[in-house]
């Protein structure tokens, strides 16, 4: 497997986006390691937790999105959700990990515009209806290219399911903290846009899920019956956060002397 050829220290006209995690819910899937191989770009290799791959859907709730230092009132709240794949790979001769986001629906139009051209990773439009109270969460989204749907209803639990690959809560709190670090698809097969998220804290209670479907997960030509596996899910409740642009992450055209592919990161609008 190729690796990165570097983290470029660069800065980027875009600003750094600051806000409140009004909500966000990690229901997570572990995974047969090769049937999501099949689904990573060629410079990503799935992070295994006890032999099993693990992916998920995040649904985040984002309220106050605005440039660092600007005001509330130049705030915007959406809904949001991201299909995750964690996942590692060679940078600088390390490993390094976080996740891989095939796709991203929100409920706000100005970040399906930007997303991809302004803002980093493609996002879809999408109908969100939320049903949500201290104990009870019910979500559905359905984007308006029908090509995704997700519902979820879940409510707080006192522990972990016992089916999980993770054997506690703390477990799973440390391995999904270092998943900060997320990279989206592009129009492009050759490339993924990156954001980090930097929170104010990192705190999840864990949630008994009552009822998950994903039109994503559910498919059995990409998940063949017995593949995949609901594992957990965690919450996580009004937490200051914010957004940084990483440079993006390329395929070169170009195979080393190993015959493996080199891969480059580089930036939006660079600057001196």
């Amino acid at each position: 497997m190729g690796g990165i050829e570097g983290r470029e220290n660069l800065k980027t006209i875009l600003p750094t986006m600051h806000g409140l995690i009004d909500r966000r819910m990690l229901v997570n899937f572990h995974v047969q390691p090769e049937v999501i191989r099949k689904l990573l770009p060629p410079y990503f290799r799935p992070k295994l937790v006890r032999g099993w791959a693990m992916a998920g859907i995040c649904l985040i709730r984002l309220k106050d999105i605005r440039p660092r230092g600007f005001p509330l009132a130049f705030g915007i709240t959406s809904e949001n959700a991201a299909h995750r794949i964690a996942v590692e790979w060679e940078e600088d001769g390390e490993v390094r990990e976080g996740v891989f986001i095939p796709r991203r629906d929100t409920s706000s139009a100005l970040q399906a515009i930007a997303g991809g051209k302004v803002f980093p990773g493609v996002h879809h439009v999408a109908d969100f209806k939320v049903r949500e109270t201290n104990d009870e969460f019910c979500l559905q989204m359905q984007s308006r290219d029908n090509s995704a749907f997700v519902e979820v209803q879940a409510r707080p639990a006192s522990q972990m399911p016992a089916t999980s690959v993770f054997p506690s809560l703390g477990e799973a709190s440390e391995f999904f903290a270092r998943g900060s670090v997320g990279y989206s698809a592009t129009n492009s097969p050759n490339s993924c846009e990156g954001l980090e998220l930097f929170t104010e804290r990192w705190q999840v209670e864990p949630l008994e899920v009552e009822l998950v479907r994903s039109s994503f997960f559910d498919n059995a030509k990409r998940f063949p019956q017995g593949t995949v596996h609901f594992d957990c899910a965690l919450l996580m409740r009004n937490i200051e956060h914010e957004w940084h642009v990483l440079p993006r992450m390329t395929r070169t055209g170009n195979k080393n002397k190993d015959g493996l592919w080199r891969h480059t990161r580089r930036v939006f609008f660079e600057m001196p």
